[in-house]
């Protein structure tokens, strides 16, 4: 007999931030300065490739380890988790349109791509992608992932569930007084 699980924590959506293949490059640091010191023909050591082996490892397992803390993404059907931030997803109202432009070509951006991002990061981390939020209480947020087309197909629905369809659509005032169809 199998227990029930609670399906209202079951996750729909992750990103690591970062694999741990890449610790890795620690051993391969030290078959590469094996490699040169043989090619050399001084003689070989262990010692330098040791403190490859180790420093590399260790400095890369520090990165990470930060970057699986600080840079990961999860969402249920609760809650969306970025970084060290988590919102209910009852506080989103909308999912904003797909930008156009990015913030970095120099062409005019969409109005919530200057919000600030989820997470305790000053902004979206970089080789993620922003995804426009409307939240309670008339605040505007970015939530980011790498694959930032299935957490907007994961999230929506989500959001539509619970505001509607119609809801979610239509022309919401903003703080300045620009509605959703003047964007």
């Amino acid at each position: 007999m199998t227990p029930e699980r609670d399906t209202r924590s079951e996750t729909l959506f992750y990103e690591p931030g970062a694999s741990w293949y890449w610790v890795l490059t620690g051993p391969l640091a030290a078959v590469s300065m094996l490699l040169i010191e043989m090619s050399s023909g001084a003689g070989t050591g262990l010692v330098t490739p040791a403190i490859f082996l180790v420093m590399v490892s260790a400095f890369v397992g520090l990165q990470v380890k930060a970057a699986r803390i600080h840079a990961s993404v999860e969402l249920t059907e609760d809650a969306l988790r970025q970084g060290t931030e988590t919102i209910l997803v009852a506080e989103i109202v909308k999912i904003y349109p797909e930008a156009q432009n990015s913030v970095d070509s120099g062409m005019p951006v969409e109005k919530w791509q200057s919000a600030r991002a989820l997470g305790e990061l000053v902004g979206v981390p970089r080789g993620r992608v922003g995804i426009g939020l409307r939240l309670s209480q008339g605040r505007t947020a970015q939530a980011w992932a790498r694959r930032h087309r299935q957490l907007r197909a994961a999230l929506t629905p989500l959001v539509q569930e619970r505001v509607g369809p119609a809801r979610s659509d239509i022309a919401e005032t903003d703080n300045d007084g620009e509605t959703g169809s003047d964007r």
